[in-house]
Parts: structure tokens; C-alpha cells; sequence
């Protein structure tokens, strides 16, 4: 064990070389929400959190966790996301296979495929869960009226699962 009273740089080496762990998913926070709870005193209040989570070569999860500070609901919600994970075929490394619609809750969701070149053209919360999931060439339209970024994207996941090879 290093001395007290030891230079910050001796104790590092006394300890070894310090690995830093690459993270091997791509985040992206959503959407951050202050919630309220009404008790007898007054109110208490968290944060919940939607996070999406993705490695960019099939698989993309999204978590939601709420938290009495925004980095423990961060941290919470990234957890949630990783367990959440799902895999997404993709038809030459770029694009879905074939055209799919899928809801959930409000939100409407529709997909299509796109020739090489075409690009990722989604917009709000299906962007980042199809750009995480590693799709490069597709088209998305979100066909609800709902503006809320967590149903949009749990719809988009939702549409993934649906791909079949």
C-alpha cells in the first residue's frame, strides 16, 4: 500500500498503468423530465429519464428510469437500456429489409427501405434509434399526432422487432 504521504504521480505508478474501458455504445438522452409526487407535505420531486442506446452495427435498446438527481436517472435509464436490448437485421449492412408500421401507445410509426446513397431520412426520436441501430438508408414517418419523444421511440423499436430476414 502506497505512504500518505507519497506525490500523486508516485502513487499512480505504485498502483500501475490505468485502463481506461472503451464504452461500445453510442448514447443519447431524449428527453429529461422533472415528475412530480404529491404527498402529504408537499410535493417530491425526480427526474425521469429516456435514453437510447445503440452500437451502430444491429443493436439499439431503449431505457427509461427515473432518479432523485439527473445523473442517477442518467445512470438508472442507461442500465434499463442495455437490459432492453434488441437485434436488427439489416439488408446489406445499410438498409431494413422491407416496409413496416407499428404503434405503441399514441405513437405511429412507419419504415421504409431506401436504395445505398439515399441516406437516413427520420426525424425526431426514430432518428436516433435507427441511426444507433446502424441504418444508414431508410425512410421514417411518424403518423401519430404525439409529440412525446418516448412513445415515438418505443414505437420505433417496436417497428424494428417486426423486420424479418
Amino acid at each position: 500500500m502506497p505512504q500518505p504521504n507519497m506525490q500523486s504521480r508516485d502513487r499512480e505508478r505504485a498502483r500501475g498503468p490505468r485502463i481506461i474501458k472503451k464504452e461500445e455504445f453510442k448514447e443519447r438522452v431524449l428527453d429529461m423530465r422533472r415528475v412530480t409526487r404529491v404527498v402529504a407535505g408537499g410535493k417530491r420531486f425526480r427526474f425521469r429519464c429516456t435514453i437510447v442506446l445503440g452500437d451502430e452495427k444491429g443493436r439499439v435498446g431503449v431505457g427509461v428510469a427515473k432518479g432523485l438527481d439527473v445523473q442517477q436517472a442518467v445512470a438508472k435509464a442507461k442500465a434499463a437500456a442495455k437490459k432492453n436490448m434488441i437485434a436488427v437485421i439489416l439488408k446489406d449492412n445499410r438498409t431494413i429489409a422491407h416496409e413496416v408500421t407499428a404503434k405503441y401507445s399514441a405513437a405511429k410509426v412507419l419504415l421504409k427501405p431506401a436504395g445505398e446513397g439515399h441516406g437516413l431520412r427520420a426525424g425526431g426520436a426514430a432518428r436516433f434509434v435507427l441511426s444507433f441501430a446502424g441504418v444508414k438508408d431508410a425512410t421514417s414517418k411518424i403518423l401519430g399526432r404525439t409529440p412525446n419523444k418516448l412513445t415515438n421511440a418505443m414505437a420505433t423499436i417496436e417497428a424494428l422487432k417486426m423486420l424479418k430476414a
